[in-house]
């Protein structure tokens, strides 16, 4: 898919405003308000809140075959351990079926074991899922915006994919092809991208694809030299509705939990962030956009395998605490007479005082417990804290489930048993940011900068920061940052554009009983409140600034009026041969050598704004040089032109306040003998055309012309007296002697 919609910029084609009869180009009429703002500014007249789900994914699938897990647990929210907050992991249900004689059938779902050994035989077209597993997340056409971030689609190990000259399609369309098939009807490919082993797709709802505008999408390669694409991140632009910009980051960082990997995973994210820039983005506003960069957008979501792992705890120790609460420390008919006899316990505790209870998160054998005692070395959480990674508002909502790596492929919750048995860790992650959260955390760089330099030259004068009472920011690492992992509650965000949106974390999991890969999957949803378009109101207020915008411009651009005098002259011959505004053409009638013939124009103007008029200058036929009229014609204003000119100096132009008139005087004259010659010979014609310009405006066009009266004068005495018989007389259009109507060749007409 390309990386964004382009469209092409109509002001680049080659329009000069000085070809005639040309109006002013965009940049001439910057000061005017274009269509697409006006609409713009009364977006709240077409606008509605909206709310949707948006549905984010991640998966490190581990170049398994794991495209037949895709729709049921992304789409339909399957493979959710609904006891994992004791960790259960419904072991006791094989048991209790298989001596209770229930099947399947039964709409139980498939336990633990039963769907491990089931795995372990089926074809790898058959989902890993447990049979009989309704779903527990939202899922279907209850989710607006589905969007899946996966990781290693390929083998990122391998040279040949990295030395690879082109992206393989054939891994990225086999899962698309998986969650285009089980998406429900409607919903349609917005945004893709693929980086080797890195693949973003997002799709869209039918109601919300009508407000998805200016998707783009980018990637960023930070592997092998810092630029291979065997790490990275894939990212997409996207504006919902016409204000509010959200920004979607899968990624794949460093792996390792060696010494030095830490810092190269700090590395690579700070890569994503300052190397990541989005095309062109149409802004509904029409204001040109030079494009954007993660920060500028209002809603932000970063996922995928970031590979931030436990640190200063040993692997063992880690998954010999996460193992007590997981089936493989028990025996099977011993936990479940176990679970029979604490659930009865706690139904009569309960029964007796509810108020009693212990809240789980302070159940020193619960599961949460264990996990609140590790999440503290979870080196995510401490790099953010320590401003060392995306420490730039980034929070995630609390985490209640088991790390999502690493495990034997095919099993529930048996952790890695390889040779190299690597620790259990929360490598895929799923992070989120608003523009207040970001504006927040830029508010107290600022504050803490400024106590920084207050602090110094509070100790250059010797004074310590007990002898200030104006103390800006009091910051500690230890305490302050821990806003990020709080319950998420309903939070108002004000867009870029002034906008009032929400947005709240409704859902944040893993899918434990995902079998099809070493990390388990896992998703966030969120509500999310945008300003949606309603089309129809929004096409009759298109429709009313169009026709605003045109009165407006009719209105405001310069008109002037152009009259002709029909004054007679004296010296016309008669009156058939002196029409002087025969279809709009200004004809001077025949003209003789010597003798000059006048005409009168009147430019008013007529509009509501100045107009500024002048005869346009251009090529002047056999002379080689410009001007605003032929040789043979004069043209005089009768005002002085406006002080400074246009460009060129012999431009003059005159400015009319509304309901001024300027008369213009044409005198058409021929005098220079080699221009009679050329005018009896058929080479020169008395005819052209004057370009009254009118800035801004509309130009008119004054075409002139006259009837040339052939004559002697200019011919030799040689060349006359080759003339035939009556040839003068023919040369002046008269009648030879002896014709019907002449006497004497005199040429009266005295009947």
């Amino acid at each position: 898919m390309s990386s964004s919609r382009r469209s092409t910029n109509a002001s680049e084609a080659p329009t000069p405003s000085d070809v005639p009869g040309s109006f002013p180009n965009d940049s001439e009429l910057s000061s005017q308000q274009s269509l697409a703002q006006a609409v713009y500014a009364r977006r709240s007249e077409y606008i509605k809140p909206q709310k949707i789900r948006v549905k984010i994914g991640s998966w490190n699938v581990g170049n398994h075959d794991a495209a037949r897990d895709i729709g049921a647990w992304f789409l339909d929210g399957k493979g959710v351990d609904s006891t994992f907050s004791r960790l259960n992991l419904n072991v006791e249900d094989d048991i209790q079926q298989a001596k209770n004689g229930e099947s399947q059938e039964s709409g139980d779902t498939e336990g633990v074991r039963e769907q491990e050994a089931r795995t372990s035989l089926s074809l790898k077209s058959e989902s890993t899922v447990p049979v009989g597993d309704r779903g527990d997340l939202p899922g279907g056409e209850d989710i607006g915006l589905y969007v899946l971030g996966l990781q290693e689609i390929v083998d990122v190990t391998s040279p040949t994919e990295a030395l690879r000259p082109y992206t393989d399609p054939a891994p990225a369309n086999k899962f698309k092809d998986a969650l285009t098939g089980a998406l429900p009807k409607g919903y349609e490919l917005v945004a893709e991208q693929q980086l080797m082993g890195l693949l973003l797709l997002i799709y869209a709802s039918p109601e919300v694809l009508k407000d998805v505008r200016s998707s783009c999408t980018t990637s960023v390669g930070t592997g092998l030299m810092g630029y291979m694409g065997n790490k990275g991140a894939v990212t997409s632009h996207l504006i919902l509705g016409e204000t509010t910009r959200l920004a979607f980051i899968n990624c794949h960082l460093g792996a390792g939990a060696e010494k030095g990997s830490l810092e190269r995973r700090n590395w690579d994210a700070s890569q994503i962030v300052a190397r990541t820039r989005f095309d062109k983005v149409e802004d509904p506003s029409g204001v040109p956009n030079s494009g954007e960069q993660i920060g500028d957008e209002d809603f932000a979501f970063w996922f995928g395998d970031l590979n931030y792992r436990l640190e200063g705890i040993p692997g063992d120790d880690v998954r010999h605490l996460l193992t007590l609460h997981t089936r493989n420390e028990y025996d099977l008919e011993m936990a479940q007479q176990r679970e029979r006899e604490e659930e009865a316990a706690r139904q009569a505790e309960a029964k007796e005082n509810s108020s009693n209870e212990v809240p789980e998160d302070l159940d020193p054998a619960s599961l949460q417990t264990t996990l609140s005692s590790l999440l503290p070395h979870d080196e995510l959480m401490q790099q953010i804290k320590l401003r060392k990674s995306l420490s730039e508002g980034w929070k995630e909502g609390p985490i209640r489930f088991l790390p999502t790596y690493k495990y034997d492929v095919g099993t529930v919750a048996v952790f890695d048993t390889s040779e190299k048995k690597r620790a259990p860790s929360w490598c895929d992650r799923i992070l989120y940011r608003t523009r207040k959260d970001y504006d927040k955390w830029r508010k107290r760089v600022q504050d803490e900068e400024a106590a920084r330099k207050r602090d110094e030259e509070m100790k250059s004068r010797g004074l310590g920061a007990e002898d200030d009472d104006n103390v800006i920011f009091d910051y500690n690492p230890d305490e302050d940052g821990d806003d990020m992992f709080e319950a998420p509650t309903l939070e108002q965000v004000t867009t870029r554009d002034g906008s009032e949106d929400e947005i709240l974390l409704e859902h944040y999991t893993s899918h434990q009983r995902v079998l099809s890969s070493d990390h388990k999957p896992l998703d966030a949803v969120f509500t999310l409140t945008y300003q949606a378009v309603d089309h129809d109101k929004k096409a009759k207020v298109h429709a009313e600034v169009t026709r605003i915008l045109d009165r407006n411009e009719n209105e405001g651009r310069p008109t002037v009026t152009v009259v002709f005098d029909h004054s007679k002259e004296p010296e016309s011959p008669s009156s058939s041969c002196d029409t002087q505004n025969v279809d709009g053409v200004i004809n001077f009638g025949p003209m003789r050598m010597g003798k000059g013939r006048h005409r009168h124009i009147t430019v008013a103007n007529t509009g509501a704004v100045a107009a500024t008029v002048g005869l346009v200058d251009r090529p002047v036929s056999g002379l080689g040089e410009e001007g605003s009229t032929p040789p043979w014609l004069i043209a005089t204003f009768d005002r002085e032109p406006d002080a400074g000119g246009k460009k060129k100096s012999k431009e003059r132009v005159y400015t009319l306040e509304p309901g001024d008139v300027v008369n213009l005087e044409l005198v058409a004259r021929v005098e220079a003998m080699a221009m009679a010659r050329d005018l009896d010979d058929g080479v020169m014609r008395l005819d052209d055309v004057l370009i009254l310009r009118v800035r801004d405006g509309r130009d008119h066009f004054l075409p002139v012309q006259g009837t040339w009266v052939r004559s002697s004068l200019e011919r030799s005495i040689d060349a006359l007296k080759r003339l035939p018989e009556d040839g003068i007389r023919k040369l002046q259009n008269q009648k030879p002697i002896g014709s019907p109507g002449r006497l004497f060749g005199f040429g009266s007409k005295d009947g």
